[in-house]
């Protein structure tokens, strides 16, 4: 490189248009200093400190083209829009964009230029800008920017930067802009990676990140990405399976260059079985399973292991056969019988099974193992690079073995850590084991770790993908927090997920009615943003009456003639409550004092007006969930079915605003004051909302712990603690609509927020 490109990794606004250009062109190495402000740009013996110079330097030292009148203008767009806050400037600004870009694929001209990249990193720098993006009305520029984003250039870029940021006790990092470090031997166009999962079951959040990171090099390096599905074992696996993977890899955006399958080579893997034989490099040994793991951990060599090799043809072909004598034998490699690496004592290459394969049928009654089928297979398909976790790395050089044994063309392996999150079983056998147990619904059930899981209870792939990317090279073993990634979601769906309200219903199946004072004569509706800060996700109806309901705890917590606020409407003063002989309220009276400050108020809630005839509510169940398991890590030696959490979902009914009843199965939403949901469908009448977690401990937290009761039973109301509401923020910003009609209500434009 000729340059280097200085800079901190905290630096507000970050210069992404800077180091995604340093890293597309490959002229400037990235560093990251803390101690630097802004961007320094050290370029054959220039010092440049402007970004939108360095951009241009760069530009122009990597040969892209240029049109300096319009580039100009673009430069000058990008420093109003990562400066811009106000929703209708950004939106004005994007609307243009993305009707410039309507039947163009860049700004200027037929490739990427400087002002593509200081326009991009003007986005990427914009919180808001990112979060009117994703409401899917700017296709154009969406389709631009996120083809920018997903080059192999600015994907490893961000890495870096993810990296220098969680990296706090190391000054000066230096970040190689084209990430190729953990890929020996990595050529442009030649690079060539393969994902192989077994079809036993639906993928998991840990495959997730095998599958992004194999994408990930190959689209880096400009290659090719295989998905090859390791079929080996009938007894297993499912064409079912087959199809939910690749339904699961398309959701995350992951189509292979090609799909093959182990099965496809069984006939080859035969011959080259008995190639291993003639060579002396394996043998058929029919020693009971215990003897024989016994002899491996001992180094003791097998009592078949100097047979000749007639003889192992012989047993081989009767194996294969799947006769009685035939079903007595294995094939072992002929490795080492003592090696310090266990993986190296001989292990078995070939076994039988009489079940049928889903794809060969009764043809084959002997089966590869994994260990002899995949080196060979990525060999022959041309795999220049196997990505595999560190859980393998004893099995490397048996892995180097088989393929020196055969005399086949190398392949490199490449280790990567094992994703591992706390409370959370990513053994297929284990899952199988709650499927078969009826403890949960199926693979897409919300407490499982399968990418459907996942999905269902509301995991973004935008956050799957950058939190798989941010994980990156790891090779660290360590059980995550869940907090994180759920974090990540929460910043990516909170510019875009409507608001509504939802009421719940006490334990006797009701809500608190309560009559307003001076409150409308007629139910009055009035258009309300779905998001206060985002007018683009469009309007709601909001009823307002003078007979409205409002949950139980809001009502037990209200002391006379206290002063409260109804979100979205005004002040309001308690003037009476009734109670019943349990302490439970029943009905509430106040009157409107539209003039009273809600900022003086400590309790804003939420309600809904009453249903009536012309306006009904909708009934909703509130799902939230707790973690399967009641440990933090399942040792080998623990039985799962003694730590399953006794109680693991948690279901609670709701009077919901009608608003709701557009939403589609999979629509992301926020209940206000309670948190973030996830559509998941109707079920006899009711519409089913699944919490999903915001990354805050309280939500994370295991609920498998005795709590303390609160109002059970008969508990008199006195000795309940009142419920504490949170106090809101400013929400309008002078961002709602004009409602200046007569009107019983506050005037929309003076209301509270955030």
């Amino acid at each position: 490189m000729a340059g280097t490109l200085t800079l901190s990794a905290k630096a507000t606004p970050f210069p992404f248009a800077a180091v995604a250009i340093a890293s597309y062109t490959q002229k400037a190495e990235i560093s990251y200093e803390e101690s630097v402000t802004g961007v320094l740009l050290d370029l054959d013996g220039s010092k440049i400190t402007s970004e939108d110079e360095a951009v241009k330097a760069l530009a122009k030292a990597g040969g892209m083209a240029d049109d300096s009148a319009k580039s100009t203008a673009y430069f000058i767009l990008a420093g109003s829009l990562a400066r811009a806050t106000g929703v209708p400037d950004i939106v004005s600004v994007l609307d243009s964009l993305d009707d410039h870009l309507a039947y163009r694929t860049f700004l200027i001209g037929h490739d990427i230029t400087g002002s593509d990249w200081i326009v991009w990193g003007a986005l990427k720098g914009n919180l808001r800008v990112i979060g009117l993006l994703r409401n899917g009305l700017h296709k154009h520029l969406l389709r631009w920017s996120t083809h920018l984003e997903s080059l192999g250039s600015t994907q490893a870029v961000l890495l870096g930067l993810t990296e220098a940021k969680a990296s706090k006790a190391r000054t000066n990092q230096k970040t190689a802009a084209s990430f190729a470090l953990g890929l020996e031997g990595a050529k442009e166009g030649e690079v060539v990676t393969r994902f192989p999962p077994e079809p036993s079951g639906y993928l998991h959040i840990g495959h997730a990140k095998a599958a992004i990171l194999n994408q990930y090099f190959a689209q880096m390096y400009k290659g090719k990405l295989l998905i090859r599905f390791d079929d080996t074992n009938p007894a297993k696996e499912r064409s079912e399976f087959e199809e939910t993977i690749l339904e699961d890899l398309a959701l995350m955006g992951i189509q292979g260059d090609k799909v093959s399958h182990t099965s496809d080579y069984f006939d080859h893997l035969y011959d080259l079985a008995i190639q291993m034989i003639k060579s002396g490099n394996a043998y058929a040994d029919d020693t009971e399973q215990a003897q024989m793991r016994e002899e491996r951990m001992d180094g003791i060599a097998s009592k078949r292991r100097g047979a000749t090799v007639d003889e192992n043809l012989a047993r081989l072909a009767e194996m294969k056969l799947g006769s009685e004598e035939g079903l007595r034998w294995c094939l072992r490699a002929k490795m080492s019988v003592d090696n310090p690496n266990k993986a190296m004592r001989d292990p078995v290459i070939y076994r039988c099974n009489l079940t049928p394969h889903h794809r060969t049928g009764d043809k084959w009654k002997v089966y590869p193992t994994y260990d002899f089928a995949c080196p060979v297979i990525d060999s022959l398909e041309g795999v220049t690079h196997a990505l595999r976790t560190n859980e393998y790395r004893d099995r490397n050089p048996q892995y180097h073995w088989m393929i020196n044994a055969l005399g086949i063309r190398p392949v490199h392996i490449w280790d990567f850590s094992r994703l591992n999150f706390i409370y959370t079983l990513l053994s297929k056998r284990k899952l199988h084991w709650f499927v078969d147990n009826g403890i949960v619904r199926g693979w897409d059930d919300p407490r499982f770790p399968t990418v459907r899981g996942i999905r269902r209870r509301g995991m973004t792939i935008e956050a799957l993908r950058q939190f798989m990317l941010s994980q990156g090279p790891s090779q660290a073993i360590v059980s995550l927090e869940w907090d994180s990634i759920w974090a990540l979601n929460k910043k990516i769906i909170d510019p875009v997920a409507p608001r509504f309200w939802a009421i719940l219903k006490d334990k006797a199946n009701r809500s608190v009615p309560v009559a307003i004072n001076s409150g409308p004569t007629e139910a009055e509706v009035k258009a309300m943003p779905k998001h206060k800060k985002n007018p683009d996700v469009g309007e709601k109806q909001t009823v307002y009456s003078s007979s409205i309901i409002i949950e139980q705890d809001d009502a037990l917590s209200f002391e006379d003639n206290e002063e409260i606020t109804l979100m979205d409407w005004g002040n309001a003063i308690v003037r009476s409550k009734t109670t019943d002989e349990s302490g439970f309220v029943t009905s509430l009276t106040m009157d409107l004092h539209l003039e009273g400050d809600f900022r003086k108020t400590k309790k804003k809630v939420t309600w809904l007006a009453a249903p009536t005839f012309s306006h009904a509510l909708v009934d909703a169940t509130l799902i939230d969930y707790d973690y399967l398991i009641t440990k933090k890590k399942l040792e080998d030696d623990d039985d799962v079915k003694d730590f399953v959490t006794p109680v693991s979902e948690f279901r609670e009914d709701a009077l919901a605003d009608a608003n709701v009843r557009a939403l589609n199965k999979g629509d992301t939403i926020q209940f206000e004051r309670k948190g973030y949901y996830i559509f998941d469908g109707e079920v006899d009448g009711r519409r089913e909302f699944i919490r999903i977690p915001d990354g805050k401990a309280a939500s994370l937290a295991s609920k498998a712990a005795p709590l303390q009761p609160t109002r059970e039973k008969t508990t008199p109301a006195a000795e309940i603690v009142p419920k504490k509401m949170y106090e809101v923020d400013a929400i309008y910003e002078g961002l709602l609509p004009d409602t200046s009609s007569a009107t019983r209500m506050y005037k929309v434009d003076s209301v509270y927020g955030a």
